[in-house]
Formats: structure tokens, sequence, C-alpha cells
């Protein structure tokens, strides 16, 4: 998950009200201490990445980053959010349209775990506060990661109007299954020190197992 664009949408997007000179201060600010907590979270994970040390890394107080954000919950899930867009890109990206079906999907995978090898603790992280969070909060990064999802679905639709899947194939059941198996693997990069190769050449095999009863045969 590489770190996303520094200049906020609002302030850059010509359909989006100009900002005055105040908001604009404003916006750039928030938009310092997400890139500073970012940049914490990424070496440090969650739990080592204090707001004491993330206002030190934006140059400012600790209350100017409690004028921004309640605590370091709702920071970091702002962090998410903006990384979880940029993936989103980033898994589009991988995908190579003249290929093959399992080709495409394996090239979204790949290009996801390019994107965020030298930031495991940030990955770790998001995986970990996954299984601690409130329930809002989880409804929150559900919609979040329902457009990265959406990548894995779009190809496999893809595949099913190119006549490489079988056209009762349950998309949405296989897109959580690939994305799971994607996930997953991020286990093998963090303890085991698993190289982009080896994780790609893994996804490739989860992806034949998730395939095989679906694909048609030419």
């Amino acid at each position: 998950m590489r770190n996303p664009d520094q200049t906020s949408t609002a302030a850059t997007d010509p359909t989006q009200p100009r900002l005055n000179r105040r908001q604009a201060a404003k916006v750039r600010t928030r938009q310092k201490v997400l890139d500073a907590a970012r940049s914490l979270f990424a070496e440090r994970g969650y739990d080592a990445a204090t707001i004491r040390d993330i206002a030190k890394g934006a140059g400012m107080s600790t209350g100017a980053v409690f004028a921004n954000f309640q605590d370091k919950a709702e920071l970091f899930e702002a962090v998410l959010g903006q990384d979880m867009a940029r993936m989103t890109e980033i898994l589009k990206g991988g995908v190579v349209a003249d290929a093959p079906l399992r080709e495409r999907l394996l090239g979204a995978m790949s290009a996801g775990y390019h994107a965020s090898l030298d930031q495991l603790p940030l990955v770790q992280a998001v995986v970990a506060r996954s299984w601690f969070q409130p329930q809002a909060a989880e409804l929150r990064t559900r919609v979040a990661i329902k457009d990265l999802v959406m990548v894995i679905s779009d190809v496999l639709q893809s595949g099913i109007g190119g006549g490489e899947l079988k056209q009762d194939t349950d998309v949405r059941l296989v897109s959580e299954l690939v994305w799971d198996a994607f996930l997953s693997n991020f286990r093998r990069a963090a303890y085991d020190g698993w190289t982009l190769e080896q994780l790609t050449t893994q996804a490739g095999k989860q992806l034949d197992l998730i395939l095989a009863g679906a694909l048609i045969r030419q």
C-alpha cells in the first residue's frame, strides 16, 4: 500500500467548491498529519506509533493532531481509507486486459504484493485491527474494501462474458475467496520472509484451486 497522493481531492478537483485560505490551510494540516501517521504505521505498526510521535513527524503539537482527529483509531482509519483507494488503482493497473483470466487475476494480486512488501507493519496492523475494531468501524472498513474486491469481481465478470467462466459461477463467492487468499499470503511475507516471486507463485496455485470448478476448458 504505497503512499497516497499528497494533495487533497477537495483542493484539486475543479468540480468541488474552491476553498478559502483558512480552509485550504486546514486541509494541508490534516494531510500532513495523515502523511506522518502513515509513515509511522508503516514503520512500526499500530500499537508502537504514538500520537506524540505522529505529531512530531508532522512538525506540530499533539493538540493540532487532536484538532483534526478524535483519537489514534480515527486517524488510522483515515489512513486506511486513503490506502484502500490507492490500492484499488494498483490492483486495476495489474490486470493485463488481453491475458487469460487466471493471469489477469494473478497480475492484480502480484501488483498488490509489490506495492505492500516494503511496509508490512502497516499491513499487519490493518489485519490485526480488523478483528478487534468496533462494529461501526468494521462496517466502514467493509465499505472501503468493497472497491478492492470489486476489481476481482469485474475480472470474473469479464471471464463469464468472454466464455472463460461458466455462466452460473458465483462471482461474489469466488471474489471473496480470491481476496481472502490474497490477504492470507501476507502472513508468509511477514513471518517467513517470502519474496514477491514466492507470493505470486503461491497465489497462482490458490487461483488454480479456486477456479478449478468454474473454468470452461478450451
